[in-house]
């Protein structure tokens, strides 16, 4: 069995992960039909931004490499989730949902949000399965509408 660890992504992991990115979101343009997307449009310096508001962490293998990655930003109590991503190779291993529980271990808030498009029907099933629940559609594109999605934790044991 292969083993992965996920750990707070450094500055000079940045650049990989954004390598990453682009690879991992090409199957979400494929399904939209756009390859003009945002996460495929993201520069570098947007990621440090990012990194710099907030917290990356970024799944390895046991070499090292990377070959996924999750962001959050926490604004008063509430976590914004973001840029969940895996290599197309390792995806459908539960790898994901492993991200997004370790990203709300390590960001604690009472509220996360998240969003997907409403045609990532994995995505839909993988962050409804982590108990978030839809709360708005927004239309973004003339064929592109985003999914919001909270989970609540005010009323969980932390």
């Amino acid at each position: 069995m292969k083993s992965f660890s996920i750990i707070r992504a450094e500055a000079e992991d940045l650049e990989s992960i954004l390598q990453l990115q682009y690879l991992a979101y090409r199957s979400e343009a494929l399904l939209l039909g756009d390859e003009d997307i945002p996460p495929l449009r993201q520069t570098l310096a947007e990621v440090q931004q990012e990194f710099a508001r907030g917290v990356i962490l970024k799944l390895v293998d046991q070499t090292g490499r990377i070959i996924g990655s999750i962001r959050a930003q926490k604004q008063e109590d509430s976590v914004y989730i973001g840029k969940l991503m895996v290599h197309p190779a390792y995806q459908r291993q539960g790898l994901g949902g492993r991200l997004l529980q370790e990203i709300e271990r390590t960001v604690v808030g009472r509220r996360y949000e998240l969003f997907t498009s409403s045609r990532s029907m994995r995505n839909l099933l993988l962050y409804e399965k982590a108990g978030y629940k839809s709360f708005k559609e927004q239309q973004a594109g003339e064929n592109l509408t985003l999914v919001f999605l909270q989970k609540d934790v005010t009323d969980s044991a932390r």
